[in-house]
Order: structure tokens, then sequence, then C-alpha cells
């Protein structure tokens, strides 16, 4: 059975909706506009989430230090990195805190795809996490492209109620979601509690 992820949390709302549904993990975005939190808020969400949901700092080329702090102060439990990250950089991060790492790689890139993905696959990060070119847009990628990939990965980009039951077919480590549990560009229970129930019976 796939696990869940609820990403883009921004309001004690979503917290709550969270605790009550319980996926695995709950996204916290310190990076972009649109849902990205700060230090005092995922402080305070992590205060309040359930202590079984394991959170989730993401972050686009961000000092090292700031993710160190979080993570000392009790905020993260998981990094994910979301920028051009080298490979110097993750081991920099792993020699510094031991946390599982999740690497995200866009695709639909211009480059070849399987290229895309060797060059990614060769950090020292736990996992990978595949996402559209437009990470965090809605949009999905062709997930032909995935199709034979064999170690455990995240999946992103664009899932919702429509595509659920596709997308669990490639059998991924985890399905992340945030815009298809979304109404107006805010977290909506219902359809979080949907797509949980429709994992979780998968």
């Amino acid at each position: 059975m796939s696990k869940i992820k609820i990403c883009g949390l921004k309001r004690e709302e979503d917290i709550k909706y969270v605790n009550e549904t319980k996926p695995d993990f709950a996204g916290f975005v310190f990076a972009g506009v649109k849902r990205k939190i700060d230090f005092k808020a995922a402080e305070k969400f992590k205060a309040l989430l359930n202590k079984d949901i394991k959170s989730v700092g993401v972050f686009v080329n961000e000092p090292i230090e700031n993710i160190i702090d979080l993570y000392k102060s009790g905020i993260i439990d998981l990094v994910q990195l979301h920028g051009e990250e080298d490979a110097e950089y993750i081991k920099n991060l792993k020699d510094k805190i031991d946390i599982p790492i999740i690497k995200a790689i866009r695709l639909g890139c211009h480059c070849e795809e399987a290229q895309c993905a060797d060059e990614a696959i060769q950090g020292s990060f736990d996992y990978i996490l595949f996402d559209s070119v437009g990470g965090g847009s809605g949009q999905s990628f062709d997930w032909n492209l995935i199709k034979d990939y064999k170690k455990p990965f995240f999946l992103a980009g664009g899932i919702s109620m429509g595509n659920i039951s596709e997308a669990l077919k490639l059998n991924p480590y985890c399905i992340d979601l945030s815009s298809g549990v979304e109404t107006d560009g805010v977290k909506d229970f219902d359809k979080i509690k949907k797509i949980v129930d429709i994992v979780r019976k998968t």
C-alpha cells in the first residue's frame, strides 16, 4: 500500500484536517510564495501535528544552516530538496543531520528523461520524487516515463481524484498531494478524506 503525503500546509485548519485523516507525511514548504511558511508558523504547526505523522520540510536551494536549525528544533523529520542541490550539497547535509532526504526531479524537461533520472539517482539521498516541470503548478507529467522504475519513489504533480487510481497503478512508495486536495487555493477536508480513503483501500 502506498503512503500518503499532504503538502503545503499553511493554516491551523490544515493541521486539523491531516490529524483527522492521518496521512503518513505532512509537508511544510519553506520556498516560493503560494504555500510558503516561516519558522514560527512551522514550529506552531509541528506542535499541533499528530506525533504519528512525519513532517517534511520542502526547500529550494536553501542554506544548509537553515535546514539544520529546523531539524534541531524538532520541526522537520525529513528533508525534501526541490532545487538544484547537487551531490556535494546533499553530502554536506547528510554529514550534519541524520534524517531521510528526498530529492525531487522534474520530468518533461528538454533533456532525455532517462538521463535526467540517472543524474538525479547518483546523489546520496534516500528517495527520489518525480514531479512535473512546473512543480507546485498542479500539472502532471507523462507517467509512462517512470513505469519501469523499480526503486521506491514519491510521485507528485497534478494528482487528484481524477487520476489517483492510475497513479496507484505505478506502485509508488508515496503519493504526494497538494493542489489536488485544494479548493480555491486552500486545503479541502472532504477532498483530503476521500483521496486518503482511496489510497488506504488500494
